[in-house]
């Protein structure tokens, strides 16, 4: 400990850049990370926010939500044994506001349920972002496809899907609209996958996302950058203890003769490690926090402090996994052979 002090005072520099490297990679990782699960809340919250449970669509639906009709003697099948499942559907479409101006949203209608938000007919309740524009309790919107008007009975929390505000309508509303009289899916908290309807096909909450295909290529996109630039880290961890250990082995060969264990010199390089890597990460952390807080509402960023704990393992493992590679060389050194080069 004491020895992998000394040397990062005396080359103050070298481990300063490394730090600001690693700072600047694990700050991008973060805000990535960040707008990664933030653009997954503006994408699909209204599934997200649901528990772990079931979906359920017809298997001629080729796994298509908006392809998926399922009969009401199957639904009401299955609602009769699950007392908490709960059918829904979602369309989009566009409400006119009192200016006549469309806004884009989400349709969405279901049976009696906890999990949405219950409605009646005439009635809306809206996504809370629909607030920004104006859009007030008690307000009448209208949709070309309705005859009559949508009074603005509320406004809930996290309801957005494809990156669009839900519009909770009452199931006679949605049938008026799209001309349909059976719903698309069925939810079931906590369902087991084993029991399946004939002529239906179950997802858990993960799979169905990935059905979602603007879900899917988006978060495996963003998730790919941040798995990448973890791994960049690595490397340069690995990179930064090979050039200096090359640059050290007559150093090491001394200390090898006068009995320091190997052990003791990884652990010399796990400390310095350690130190560089928790100094960045709390700066990089700091950073973001700060970030998430005065982000502005338009941009879909959120930065759990769950999600930066386990980032910040990860550095610190692949900082470990790359420093302790390049100090494989370490094992190799011979006392005799190394003082022989001297240390340059």
């Amino acid at each position: 400990m004491n020895i992998a002090w000394k040397e990062i005072k005396k080359n103050k520099m070298r481990f300063v850049i490394l730090g600001s490297i690693v700072f600047l990679v694990s700050l991008l990782t973060f805000i990535i990370s960040g707008l990664a699960n933030g653009l997954s809340q503006d994408n699909a919250a209204l599934i997200k926010d649901l528990p772990n449970g079931q979906f359920y669509m017809t298997k001629n639906a080729e796994e298509t939500y908006n392809l998926s009709r399922i009969d009401k003697s199957t639904q009401d099948n299955m609602l009769q044994k699950q007392k908490d499942a709960a059918a829904f559907s979602i369309q989009m479409g566009f409400l006119n506001d009192r200016d006549g101006k469309q806004r884009g949203v989400a349709f969405v209608t279901s049976t009696n349920s906890n999990y949405f938000q219950n409605v009646k007919k005439g009635e809306i309740v809206l996504d809370r972002s629909m607030e920004d524009k104006d859009i007030k309790i008690g307000d009448t919107l209208t949709n070309n496809q309705y005859n009559g008007k949508f009074i603005v009975k509320g406004f809930a929390d996290h309801s957005k899907y494809s990156h669009t505000p839900v519009a909770y309508i009452s199931r006679e509303d949605y049938k008026e609209i799209y001309r349909v009289n059976e719903m698309q899916l069925i939810f079931v908290p906590g369902g087991d996958s084993t029991q399946v309807a004939a002529g239906l096909q179950s997802f858990s909450k993960k799979q169905f996302l990935n059905t979602i295909s603007s879900y899917k290529a988006e978060q495996m996109s963003l998730n790919m950058i941040v798995w990448f630039l973890v791994a960049i880290s690595g490397m340069l961890f690995a990179i930064f203890f090979y050039m200096m250990n090359v640059q050290k082995m007559g150093l090491y060969g001394i200390l090898k003769a006068i009995g320091l264990k190997t052990s003791t010199l990884f652990k010399m390089m796990w400390t310095q490690m350690v130190f560089i890597t928790v100094i960045a990460l709390c700066l990089s952390v700091a950073i973001s926090q700060v970030f998430n807080s005065l982000a502005p509402k338009e941009m879909p960023f959120s930065l759990t402090p769950e999600a930066t704990m386990q980032l910040s393992i990860v550095f610190l493992i692949i900082g470990f996994i790359g420093a302790t590679l390049s100090g494989i060389q370490i094992k190799k050194v011979e006392p005799l052979q190394a003082i022989q080069q001297g240390e340059v």
